[in-house]
């Protein structure tokens, strides 16, 4: 493995495009109990998986430098993006999650199996709030705190494209408000409350133009399997992300 990237605080800024940035992220060894259990769930793997290399390191971003949307959800999954090395793939959420960006025309096929597969995504790029496997799916504040400044300098290297942000989950959404107010934008006051479809714009501290923030449920199995969040309402979620950013 290559050195540690260092501090997030530190080694962000640094990066001179998002390039740089992914590779930074995938050296990060900042917080301990999170290397440790990624480094875990790599070793004594699922037994369905147990013929296969796991990644077992932190995850970039996934998309194109362009993107005018964002879609930031929680964390990488232990046996799912841990596993394969790219955001939301090889696991029930993210089948369900390209299946609707496949339908409405931001991804260029519905499945998601390794970073070989061939799939590419339309003006769309996947990234979270944090980028290791936490166990139980739960990352601490202090960790989310120490991950912050990765997701602040990929919004500022994405700041001449980005229009619009879809946030899977309270936890995401929660977690960006802060990056945001880091950024190039303003959070309102009092700052908006996470809910399925909950929209708010957030004028630009630049002068450049605001964000669409759009909230929607998580693509978790608890959800999609109970049906507090159905393909049909991904489908409007998109639809409304794409008709926000100007996306055809």
């Amino acid at each position: 493995m290559s050195s540690p990237a260092g501090s997030p605080a530190d080694a962000a800024p640094r990066a001179a495009d998002l390039t740089e940035l992914d590779e930074l992220v995938t050296r990060c060894t900042a917080c301990p109990r999170l290397v440790a259990w990624r480094e875990e769930v790599a070793r004594v793997k699922r037994a369905a998986f147990r013929d296969e290399e796991y990644w077992g390191r932190p995850i970039p971003g996934f998309g194109p430098h362009d993107a005018r949307i964002a879609i930031v959800g929680l964390a990488p999954a232990a046996h799912g993006a841990n596993r394969t090395g790219r955001m939301f793939t090889g696991d029930r959420s993210g089948d369900v999650l390209f299946r609707a960006l496949h339908e409405v025309g931001l991804a260029s096929q519905p499945h998601a199996v390794s970073p070989h597969d061939g799939l590419t995504l339309r003006d769309v790029r996947i990234t979270a709030p944090v980028h290791c496997a936490p166990p139980a799916n739960k990352p601490t504040p202090a960790e989310r705190d120490t991950c912050r400044p990765w997701l602040v300098r990929e919004l500022d290297l994405l700041r001449p494209t980005l229009r619009v942000v879809v946030v899977l989950g309270a936890f995401g959404w929660q977690a960006l408000l802060p990056v945001l107010a880091n950024a190039a934008w303003q959070v309102p006051r009092p700052r908006p409350k996470f809910g399925h479809l909950t929209h708010a714009e957030l004028p630009a501290t630049d002068d450049g133009p605001p964000l669409h923030l759009l909230g929607c449920y998580h693509v978790s199995q608890q959800n999609t399997f109970t049906g507090k969040l159905t393909p049909e309402m991904l489908h409007e979620t998109f639809n409304q992300a794409k008709h926000l950013a100007g996306v055809p």
